[in-house]
């Protein structure tokens, strides 16, 4: 038989529970951007990444935290193990219909923060993190560990149970292979804003000169619809026939409205009109457009669906 709490006794230990929980939450939210940040680069999808930090904070409230003597570093092998076993079982389960892409989020940078790094803007880009499906989980967190938040080899082994000289050669090994599929030129905000100025303004225009001056030769157009609205199966290779496709999509029949937000680290934009609702981000080689990204599936776009200008507060994410 549990023993009869006084009402003195209970209320001090509702009080006791409180700041347990309020503790723990406390902590959590913290660490949040960063925890926040990892899981969103390793998985590719906010959704799941709130997920897992739900996840990660009923697990944190269940354990004995006076144990714990660097939250930041046990909260972050928490963290990233839940990632990379949800992205496993993704692998092995989910069937996509189409392309898949990212799901794209919105982000602010100053130039005066310490976090907003060339290398976090890289690992953040949607290019990337597309690519980044050709790793498997464990040189995929290796790779966002070390290239996004320079985790030491020795931290990143003891997150991923691996040795620190395996790490290295996992995160080489990522990096070669990204590098090699993607070989890019980083242009400046201003730069990459203006480019996406231009290519939007003379597709809505019909402007095949002006369209083509800003799309490398080799450019590739992916959409992704998974299958719920209506977008392109096979990515569209090739400058003229991503001319003619855009021209299709946004010319002057349609005309949709135009939203700028800067997504994933660059300057990007929602377009819709009654009929479309996407995201277009984009890549840049040699000074010119050379990989397009439209995000059409809704179950990816609710985050951006919500924001509405000029209220438009964008999330921070490291």
């Amino acid at each position: 038989m549990e023993p009869h709490l006084g009402r003195d006794t209970q209320a001090a230990a509702d009080a006791r529970m409180t700041v347990t929980v309020g503790d723990a939450a406390g902590e959590l939210v913290a660490h949040r951007p960063m925890l926040y940040g990892v899981a969103y680069r390793i998985l590719g999808s906010s959704s799941d990444a709130d997920d897992v930090l739900q996840d990660a904070y009923l697990r944190w409230r269940a354990i004995e935290r006076r144990e714990v003597h660097e939250p930041r570093r046990y909260l972050s092998r928490m963290v990233t193990r839940l990632a990379i076993d949800r992205l496993r079982t993704r692998t092995k389960q989910e069937t996509y219909v189409g392309t898949w892409l990212p799901e794209p989020v919105p982000t602010e940078h100053s130039a005066s923060d310490p976090l907003d790094s060339v290398e976090q803007r890289d690992t953040l880009a949607t290019a990337t993190l597309y690519l980044m499906e050709r790793l498997d989980p464990v040189e995929r967190a290796v790779f966002v560990l070390r290239s996004a938040f320079d985790v030491p080899y020795a931290e990143i082994a003891e997150i991923v149970q691996r040795t620190a000289e395996h790490c290295r050669q996992l995160y080489r090994r990522a990096s070669d292979r990204l590098a090699a599929s993607a070989p890019r030129f980083t242009p400046s905000r201003r730069e990459h804003a203006a480019l996406l100025e231009r290519f939007l303004a003379a597709a809505r225009d019909g402007d095949l000169a002006a369209l083509r001056a800003v799309l490398h030769d080799d450019v590739v157009t992916w959409s992704d619809g998974g299958g719920k609205v209506r977008a392109a199966r096979n990515a569209v290779v090739g400058v003229d026939k991503c001319v003619r496709f855009f021209v299709g999509v946004y010319g002057t029949k349609r005309r949709p409205a135009i939203i700028p937000l800067e997504l994933n680290g660059s300057p990007g934009a929602v377009l819709r009109d009654a009929d479309m609702y996407q995201a277009l981000t984009f890549g840049v080689r040699d000074g010119k457009i050379a990989a397009i990204f439209l995000v059409s599936n809704p179950d990816k776009l609710a985050v951006l669906r919500r924001i509405e200008r000029p209220c438009f507060s964008p999330s921070r994410l490291p």
